[in-house]
């Protein structure tokens, strides 16, 4: 049983970026028409959109049927939580509220499974239904792992301390700040384009590229479907 080729992941051996779309709301039938365009990756936001797992599992068969990578921010790190993200077919997690080596420890070993983490493996869409020959369940671990992307979202003051001890974590392709709740968590709430605010995100990004990790904007370009909608309404109002 051959594993999904993961499509970020290829991008960046192969030194490019990826392409893709944010959905927070469901719907296959997005997913389904975007796929007669070369995207990349569809990344669903399980934290603040209304996803419920079955629609998350049906973004992900349409996914699998257009031919790209399925990736999910969770609403927490719990390993049950994520869990449930991976077994409905997800290809990527990307954890929230990273603040300390702890939780990006926790996250890698969620994601993995074993001997980089401690993912069970359940008979569900995201591990083939378990339909896979016990001769050759060793190699779809490894394969399972090669495939996964992790991504760490920064959004705590706590990282500007801890982000040393983050690094040290391996397992974790790339980072972002989610720069609301960060510029809430130092004092200005609502003003994530504060000068501050901006300084510190800005130094954030440096260090983890100083001590050779990535950012999102290293390795993806992306935009939100509902902000995609939106222009192409505007443009069409524009006729009037």
């Amino acid at each position: 049983m051959k594993v999904r080729e993961n499509r970020i992941l290829k991008a960046m051996r192969e030194g490019r970026k990826a392409y893709g779309y944010n959905l927070v709301f469901p719907s296959p039938w997005v997913v389904e028409v975007l796929g007669y365009e070369d995207f990349d990756f569809v990344w669903i936001d399980g934290e603040h959109g209304p996803w419920g797992l079955d629609q998350v599992e049906e973004v992900c068969r349409v996914a699998a049927q257009v031919g790209i990578t399925p990736v999910a921010r969770v609403p927490d790190i719990g390993s049950s939580t994520i869990l449930r993200y991976l077994d409905r077919g997800v290809q990527g997690v990307m954890g929230p509220h990273i603040a300390t080596k702890a939780d990006a420890e926790q996250l890698v070993s969620a994601c993995y499974f074993g001997p980089d983490g401690d993912r069970s493996f359940g008979g569900n869409r995201g591990t083939d239904y378990d339909f896979i020959p016990s001769d050759e369940k060793v190699q779809y671990y490894k394969d399972s792992n090669a495939n996964m992307l992790v991504g760490a979202l920064l959004e705590d003051k706590a990282v500007i301390e801890e982000l040393d001890g983050i690094l040290e974590v391996k397992g974790i392709d790339y980072m972002s700040i989610g720069h609301n709740d960060f510029a809430q968590s130092i004092g200005y709430p609502g003003d994530s384009d504060n000068p501050e605010v901006q300084d510190q995100m800005n130094l954030i990004y440096d260090r983890i590229r100083a001590a050779g990790g990535k950012v999102a904007a290293d390795i993806m370009v992306t935009d939100w479907v509902h902000a995609m909608l939106r222009r192409g309404g505007q443009e069409i109002l524009k006729t009037k």
